[in-house]
């Protein structure tokens, strides 16, 4: 029989004894361990520590020398990168950056966001567990925090790639970037990875909600509600990556949840980049498309990312109020991420509770 006993469970009716060990069984001259606590580590994808040449250009070589997310041949790649792209972008792109900055604080929307959903997490969750975050690239760094909260006694720590979708080039080099850290570390915490949750329950009602909140500020009814999630080379579903299967459930349980038909709302993919064919449709055709055909009012949310930032803000908000405004548009709407609301913050926290399960 493979009855599973609980830690509370009793041996000859009375409690077992506690795993840890009582202070007072350790030699006097024994270095202090701290140990025998919980962490939480938020992860996200990163943010330039400026808007000027230098701090874009380290940001975009970090980010596109990353293997997982170009998956070009490097001796294609290499002199591509080096020698076109981090001469010519780092400008514009870091001019992107400065239209949606926070100026009060110097940082990204994302960081600033991240460090909101990392403080309400530790609120709700109490002493008993330590809550930090880190960007996947730039700062601060996922070795870094790693080793903050082994310096509070944790060994134990729960992985929270904050992707509901998951894709090869986000949670899973978030991930890559924890293990390489925990490669150079003589005693490991133990570790867990939070699942992607496209289609836990509490994440789409919490987004059905935030889009009827988002839908009520509005003086004006969408003809068309676009679902745009980040897209990906065709390669890569192509070869086994489930994200753009589960952008689509993810899309059609939240359609389904506001009782919208498939015209009405739809799924389209944006910020592709290069000449290869991305994951369609693209969200930049679909709105100049949608205006051309005559659709005079619409609305636009981003489901997979957890915090707005450049490719919400300026992206979707700024570029693509364009593109319909240009073609004949005449209203657009832009509803925002889930961020650190109370919405947001009950898909979080559902999450980390839910795995963490067993150590808290």
């Amino acid at each position: 029989m493979n009855e599973r006993v609980e830690p509370a469970a009793l041996a000859n009716g009375r409690p077992l004894a506690p795993l840890k060990p009582a202070a007072d069984t350790l030699p006097a001259d024994h270095p202090k361990v701290a140990w025998g606590r919980v962490g939480v580590l938020l992860m996200n994808l990163g943010t330039p520590e400026g808007t000027s040449y230098w701090p874009m250009r380290r940001y975009l070589k970090e980010f596109l020398s990353d293997r997982r997310v170009i998956e070009v041949p490097r001796l294609i790649w290499w002199p591509l990168l080096n020698l076109i792209i981090l001469t010519k972008r780092p400008g514009p792109k870091g001019r992107d950056y400065a239209s949606v900055w926070n100026n009060a604080l110097n940082e990204g929307p994302l960081k600033t966001i991240t460090r909101g959903q990392s403080e309400r997490l530790q609120a709700a969750m109490g002493e008993s567990v330590v809550v930090d975050w880190a960007m996947r690239y730039g700062k601060p760094e996922v070795a870094g925090r790693i080793q903050a909260l082994l310096d509070q006694g944790c060994d134990r720590i729960l992985l929270v790639p904050l992707y509901p979708q998951y894709a090869a080039a986000t949670s899973a080099t978030a991930c890559d970037q924890a293990f390489r850290a925990l490669m150079d570390m003589r005693w490991q915490p133990t570790v867990r990875v939070s699942p992607p949750y496209h289609d836990d329950p509490v994440y789409i009602a919490a987004m059905a909600d935030s889009i009827r909140e988002g839908l009520a500020k509005l003086d004006f009814e969408p003809e068309v509600i676009l679902t745009s999630f980040h897209g990906v080379p065709r390669s890569y579903l192509l070869k086994g990556d489930p994200y753009h299967c589960q952008c689509h459930k993810t899309g059609r349980l939240i359609r389904e949840a506001l009782g919208l038909s498939p015209d009405k709302m739809r799924v389209t993919f944006q910020s592709r980049f290069g000449n290869e064919e991305w994951l369609k449709p693209y969200t930049d055709e679909t709105v100049m498309d949608l205006a051309k055909s005559g659709v005079k009012r619409m609305a636009i949310v981003a489901p997979g990312f957890t915090a707005d930032c450049l490719e919400t803000l300026e992206e979707l908000d700024g570029e693509n109020r364009h593109y319909f405004e240009e073609n004949g548009g005449e209203r657009f709407a832009y509803i925002p991420c889930l961020n650190d609301s109370d919405l947001g913050m009950r898909v979080i926290e559902h999450v980390v509770r839910r795995e963490l399960q067993g150590w808290v």
